[in-house]
């Protein structure tokens, strides 16, 4: 009788220890990382939620920046540039003492190049999602040229005095969302608004010495046809990035696939 307890008493022990410990490997995050996203062209912040969320269950701080012109910011277009992002997304940084895993999309992707440039020491790891990545000496309206297999161009409507560009609204959600729910879809409708044109004219300059010496990833968007797959590669190719992860989307996987989005950002950080 007094085996068959120990025996018992053992094995209830031995399960309760692997519920504890699975519990706790789910839940382990490793150290905590601050993550800066950065959102792209006629979007806003209301597109990274679902990611923003993810990482903060997972015990990341996460820091989304809303570009001026963009969601609920009116600073008038002709009085915004590159450097006008660029700063907003220093100053967000500037707030956080250790160094941040940066994360733009799209025009976004300009955006943290320039970042990386001014501020390399605040940043750990820079990661492009469907994003524009320039050598030193290009701008936006540079690289799109060069993307053949881009929907988007047929798809601009410029304003009479060029300081802003649309996208004609049959159009939108097809380039931009195209694999999202019919919900997803009307939250793009919802939240759209007009790009300000400026800072796609905007050139970087890049120093190896600054940008060069910041870590970078690139997540490839396999479905895009707003930034080809051709030209992701081709910009990774320039860039001479070696760590390059995937996902099966069109140009918006933070909307279509966030959890997937979160994945690769959580195994980023690790």
């Amino acid at each position: 009788m007094t085996k068959t307890i120990f025996l018992l008493l053992a094995a209830a022990f031995a399960m309760s220890t692997f519920a504890y410990c699975k519990k706790n490997e789910d839940n382990a995050i490793g150290t905590p990382r601050t993550y800066v996203l950065v959102h792209g062209a006629w979007q806003a912040p209301y597109v990274w939620d679902a990611v923003r969320t993810d990482l903060l269950n997972k015990g990341h701080k996460v820091i989304v920046v809303e570009l001026p012109g963009h969601g609920s910011d009116k600073t008038p277009p002709q009085t915004l540039s590159l450097d006008v992002y660029r700063d907003k997304v220093t100053e967000a940084i500037a707030t956080v003492n250790e160094k941040v895993i940066l994360v733009g999309h799209s025009m976004g992707g300009m955006v943290i190049t320039a970042v990386a440039e001014k501020i390399p020491s605040k940043i750990s790891q820079l990661v492009y999602i469907g994003a524009f990545l320039p050598a030193s000496g290009q701008a936006l309206a540079d690289l799109a040229p060069t993307d053949p297999d881009s929907k988007l161009g047929a798809s601009l409507i410029p304003s009479s005095d060029h300081l802003t560009l649309d996208v004609k609204a049959d159009s939108l959600t097809w380039l931009f969302i195209n694999d999202g729910t019919p919900a997803v879809k009307q939250q793009v409708i919802d939240n759209y608004r007009a790009e300000p044109a400026i800072p796609f004219s905007n050139k970087v300059t890049l120093t190896d010495v600054a940008f060069g010496s910041v870590k970078k990833v690139y997540i490839k968007t396999l479905q895009d046809i707003v930034i080809s797959p051709a030209l992701q590669d081709n910009m990774i190719a320039a860039a001479h990035i070696t760590t390059v992860l995937t996902v099966n989307t069109s140009h918006s996987p933070f909307l279509s696939q966030p959890h997937e989005v979160s994945k690769l950002l959580l195994s980023i950080a690790k």
